[in-house]
C-alpha cells in the first residue's frame, strides 16, 4: 500500500513502578533484600496463608511521601487501600494490595530538559503516585529445553511506588528524558536505587499515535508496551511501536475501531515488539476496599515538614552551578546526574581555582574517567578537591601547559603529591617569556618554509614549529608558542 504521508503525533503515557528502599516489606516483617536463594525471604503473610493480618510499614509510607511531595503532587489528608483482584502464578493471594480510587497523592509534575536541544523544556503531567505491594517472580527456563516455569516469592509483598503520568510525552527523547530525570530524583532522595537491573524500577509505556488525515484527526487504539529494561529499550520500543501502529493504520484504514486494546511485550533481540494479551480496564480488575487495613490520615503540618526536609533537588542545583559557576546546561547536567557526592567534589573545587568552567572539564573528563576505572565513589578518590583546585591554578598562571598538566595529575593520584611536588619530581620548569620568545624567533628563521606556508594562509603549518619547540624544551605552553610564532611570522 502507498504511503499517503499523514503526519501524526506519538502520545506516550508511563507507569513507572519502583521499588522503595525499606528494610523489610510492606506489610510483613520479611527483609526487603535482593539476591538471596528463592523463597527464602517469605512468610504466612506475604504468601497469601490463610488467617494472617497485613500490618502497614510506617517507613515506606514515608518515603512514599518524599517522593511524592518532590514531584509535586497534591497529597491527599485521607487515603484508603484497595484489593486489585487478578490471578497470576507469582500473586499466591489471587489479589494485590495497592489504591484505586483514594491514592495518598495525586496531580503534580516533573519537569523535563534536554541539554543538547533535541526539544524544549516541559513539564509532564503525573496523575498520581501511590503505594503498592509487589508481586513475586516468574523464572522461565526455555532456554534449558524443559519450557517449565518457578515461582520465586522473595520480592512479594516488596513495597512499591506506582508514578502514573499524563499522555505528555511526545517522542522517545522525552520519554528517556523524563525516565533519567526521575531516576536521578529518586536517588537524591535515597527513596530507590532505582537499579534496573535487579527490577527496582520497572517502566511500562502506553502508547498511540494522533494521525492527522485531510478529514480528521483519528487516534490509533492504546498499547501498553512491557518488559523494558533500559532507558535506551524505552526509546527503541516506543521509536518501533509509533511506526507498527502507523503501517498498522494504513492497512486498517477507518475501521481501527475493530482492532483491540493490546498489551505487546518488547523483544529487545528482535527489536521489535510481541502481542501478549488483549489490554486490562479497571473494571477487570474487580476493585474493592480492602477490609484488613485502616485508611492513613497525613496533616498539612506533615506535609511542610517532609517538604522542608527534601533539601536541594537536582533542578534546582542545575541551575545555580550554570548561574554561580559560569558552566554550561550541559555541564551540570553532566555533574549533577553524578550525584551528591561529585556536585560537592566540583563546588568545593570550583570555589577554591577561581576557575568553574575549567574545574567542569576537569571533572567531566579526567575525574570521571578515573572513578570509571577505580570503580570507587567519589568519596574515596585519592585526590582530594583543594588539589584539583590547585592544578587548574596553575594552568591558569600559565605555569603548566594543558598537555603536561595530564602528567602532573597522573602523578599525583599515584603519589599523593601536591602539584609543586609533582612539577618537581617530573622536572617541569616554568619557562619565562623572554627564553620562549628567543625560541620561537629561532625557529622562525630555521623554517622559511613554513613561515610561507602561514603567509598563504595555511596556518596549520605552525604545528610543525609548536612541535620542534616540544622537542627543544618540553616546557614551553604549546599555544603560547604557536600565539608567539604567529606574532613573529605576521609581522615580518
Amino acid at each position: 500500500m502507498n504511503d499517503p504521508g499523514y503526519k501524526y503525533d506519538l502520545v506516550v503515557g508511563l507507569e513507572v513502578h519502583v521499588q522503595l528502599l525499606t528494610r523489610t516489606k510492606l506489610f510483613c516483617g520479611c527483609p526487603n533484600r535482593f539476591g538471596e536463594e528463592p523463597n527464602t525471604l517469605t512468610c504466612p503473610v506475604c504468601i497469601g496463608m490463610p488467617g494472617v493480618l497485613p500490618v502497614m510499614n510506617r517507613h515506606a509510607f514515608q518515603l512514599a511521601l518524599r517522593a511524592a511531595v518532590a514531584l509535586n503532587c497534591q497529597i491527599a489528608p485521607f487515603t484508603k487501600w484497595d484489593r486489585k483482584n487478578y490471578y497470576y502464578p507469582d500473586l499466591p493471594k489471587g489479589y494485590q494490595i495497592s489504591q484505586y480510587d483514594l491514592p495518598f497523592s495525586h496531580d503534580g509534575h516533573l519537569e523535563i530538559s534536554d541539554p543538547k536541544g533535541a526539544f524544549e523544556p516541559k513539564q509532564v503531567g503525573i496523575i498520581r503516585v501511590h503505594l503498592e505491594e509487589d508481586a513475586g517472580k516468574s523464572l522461565h527456563d526455555e532456554a534449558a529445553g524443559r519450557a517449565d516455569s518457578r515461582i520465586d516469592l522473595n520480592r512479594a509483598g516488596t513495597p512499591l511506588l506506582e508514578i502514573v503520568t499524563r499522555p505528555d510525552i511526545r517522542s522517545p527523547q522525552e520519554a528517556k528524558a523524563f525516565l533519567t530525570e526521575l531516576k536521578l530524583l529518586l536517588s537524591y532522595l535515597e527513596v530507590s536505587d532505582c537499579n534496573m537491573q535487579e527490577g527496582s524500577l520497572r517502566v511500562d509505556a502506553n502508547v498511540n499515535l494522533h494521525i492527522h488525515t485531510p478529514q480528521e484527526v483519528v487516534p490509533t487504539p492504546i498499547v501498553e508496551v512491557k518488559n523494558m529494561n533500559s532507558f535506551r529499550a524505552v526509546e527503541r520500543a516506543l521509536a518501533y511501536e509509533a511506526t507498527r501502529q502507523y503501517q498498522q493504520f494504513l492497512e486498517t484504514g477507518q475501521r481501527l475501531g475493530q482492532v483491540p486494546k493490546q498489551t505487546r511485550g518488547w523483544d529487545d533481540q528482535a527489536q521489535l515488539t510481541r502481542p501478549q494479551r488483549q489490554k486490562e480496564e479497571s473494571s477487570d480488575y474487580r476493585y474493592f476496599p480492602e477490609p484488613d487495613l485502616v485508611p492513613v490520615t497525613v496533616s498539612p503540618e506533615e506535609v511542610e515538614q517532609v517538604r522542608r526536609s527534601l533539601g536541594e533537588l537536582p533542578a534546582a542545583i542545575r541551575r545555580r552551578l550554570q548561574e554561580q559557576y559560569g558552566i554550561t546546561a550541559y555541564d551540570a547536567d553532566v555533574i549533577v546526574s553524578q550525584g551528591r557526592g561529585v556536585v560537592e567534589y566540583f563546588e568545593q573545587a570550583a570555589q577554591a581555582s577561581g576557575n568553574g568552567k575549567q574545574t567542569a572539564n576537569w571533572v567531566q573528563r579526567d575525574v570521571l574517567r578515573e572513578l570509571k576505572e577505580r570503580n570507587c565513589p567519589i568519596e574515596q578518590f585519592p585526590l582530594p578537591a583543594e588539589r584539583l583546585a590547585e592544578l587548574v591554578q596553575r594552568i591558569d598562571q600559565g605555569k603548566l601547559d594543558t598537555s603536561r598538566s595530564r602528567e602532573v595529575f597522573q602523578h599525583m593520584l599515584q603519589h599523593g603529591t601536591t602539584v609543586d611536588e609533582a612539577m618537581e619530581q617530573l622536572g617541569i620548569e616554568t619557562v619565562d617569556e623572554s627564553t620562549l620568545r628567543e625560541l620561537c624567533q629561532e625557529l622562525v628563521q630555521a623554517n622559511p618554509k613554513v613561515v610561507e606556508q602561514v603567509k598563504q594562509g595555511k596556518t596549520k603549518a605552525i604545528g610543525a614549529l609548536v612541535g620542534q619547540a616540544k622537542k627543544r624544551n618540553p616546557n614551553v605552553d604549546p599555544r603560547r608558542v604557536q600565539q608567539i610564532c604567529l606574532e613573529l611570522i605576521q609581522g615580518t
